[in-house]
Order: structure tokens, then sequence, then C-alpha cells
């Protein structure tokens, strides 16, 4: 058995359809994961029927007649143990992961609805970030793990380049790759993508899969995206890069990668 064999992945899933592309290849990583020893959980959330709202639901502990501040609220529920159950179990998945892989399709340059209500509810404050767990940016609360992005793109994949019409896929997906895994201390890998899917033929998913398969036996051996730690000097106090920490010419989103 190849080193780091044993190691746990979370499959998080978000497409209605169950004969979906992203359903086959949701369970094309589950079975290629398994097939090389590691332990694999999945998170299917149509199929979970996950509430996606943030709601004073969320906190069997807040009084009815109180104003909700969320961030508050969740992390008082956290720390004290009473998060719903099922955003508990969420939440244990992650701790038990080592990885996680989130597949979904690309609807309006972002993840669908209901897998963005998985991230407000499942990352709380208190959990993946906030005053009682370590700084944001760096191996923090949630450190120590890694993260693949697997989406399906309808458009072309000269669309998503560096002079394409929808900007380069890095700068699309950097609210999920920097501000949400990285954030919260998850090492994000480059991201995978199958781009053309409105109408993909046979052998381009074939394709799909073997490129696929090669990423995903990289989970633990490829080099994470190099974004900057917030701990580790090039930042000031007011959380902006300090001058001459970049190469000449780097502007946007690229400042914050080393």
């Amino acid at each position: 058995m190849q080193q780091n064999a044993s190691k746990n992945v979370l499959v998080v899933s978000a497409h209605p359809e169950p004969r979906s592309l992203n359903a086959a290849l949701t369970d094309f990583a589950v079975d290629h994961l398994r097939a090389a020893g590691r332990q694999v959980r999945v998170s299917d959330l149509y199929a979970m029927k996950w509430k996606a709202g943030v709601d004073a639901d969320d906190f069997p502990d807040h009084p009815a007649d109180e104003r909700l501040d969320v961030l508050a609220g969740q992390e008082r529920a956290t720390l004290a143990g009473r998060l719903t159950a099922d955003v508990a179990a969420e939440q244990e998945k992650l701790l038990w992961s080592d990885a996680l892989v989130l597949q979904f399709p690309m609807w309006w340059f972002s993840v669908p609805a209901i897998l963005k209500g998985w991230i407000d509810r499942v990352f709380t404050n208190g959990f993946a970030y906030g005053p009682s767990v370590p700084p944001p940016y760096s191996e923090g609360a949630l450190g120590g793990r890694r993260a693949l992005l697997s989406t399906t793109v309808g458009a072309r994949e000269t669309a998503f380049s560096d002079r394409g019409i929808h900007g380069d896929l890095e700068s699309v997906l950097h609210p999920l790759q920097h501000g949400l895994l990285w954030f919260a201390g998850i090492q994000p890998l480059e991201p995978f993508a199958v781009y053309g899917t409105v109408d993909l033929p046979e052998e381009r998913f074939a394709a799909a899969k073997e490129a696929y398969a090669r990423r995903l036996d990289a989970l633990f051996t490829a080099a994470p995206v190099p974004y900057r730690s917030l701990t580790g000097g090039d930042y000031d106090h007011a959380m902006r890069l300090l001058p001459g920490r970049e190469a000449p010419g780097t502007r946007g989103l690229d400042l914050h990668r080393r």
C-alpha cells in the first residue's frame, strides 16, 4: 500500500440530479480514492436535503424575543456544543478528514446555493475562525488539511484563461480558495475543472476521468497554492501586504501568493 494511503477524505457533492456529470465525478472520485486505500466519507447535499439558510433555528438556545446576532450566536452555540445535529455532524466529518474535496457545477461564477449554505452553516465562528481559535490565513483552525475544488463549467476553457472574458479560473475561485479554505487554515490545491460540459462526449468524459485520477492521486503530494501566511511577516497590523514583498509587476489577487 502506498504511503499515506490510510488518510481520510471528505467528499462534498452539490448537484440536484443523481445522473448528472457531477454525480458521476463524485462516484468516480470516491471509488478511485477507496481503491487507493483512502478512507472516504460523502456528504451529498441534495440527497441529504441540506438546509441552506442560516436562521434562528440554527441556535436552539437563542431567545425568540432577542435580536439574532449570527456571529455571536454561532460562537456561543459552537463553544457550548449546542449546534444543531446536522451542523455538528458535518463539523465532525471535517475534523475527521485529512483532505476535503468539493464537487460542484459552477453556477453564476460560484457554487450552488446549497453548497454555499453548507459553508455558511458548517464553518462557524468558534470552529473555523474566531477569537477562540488560531488566526486566519495561517495553519489555523483547520490547519493540516488539504482541499481540492472540482468543478464543471459549461463555458469553453479559453473563456477562463488569462485573457478570457470570464477571468482566469483561479481569480474566479479566489473567494473559495483563499477566502474560505486558506482563511480557515486548509491548504487548497490548484482547482480541477471540466469545461464545455453542456454536451460532453464520451471520449472527453473518459479523458476528464483520467485527468481527475491524476489529481486525486496527488491529493497529499502536490504542492498547495502558495498563499502567504498572515503570521509570516508579510502583512502589517492593518492586514495590508508590506511594500516590496511581491515580485515586480505583480498586481491584484496574485499579491497574496508567495
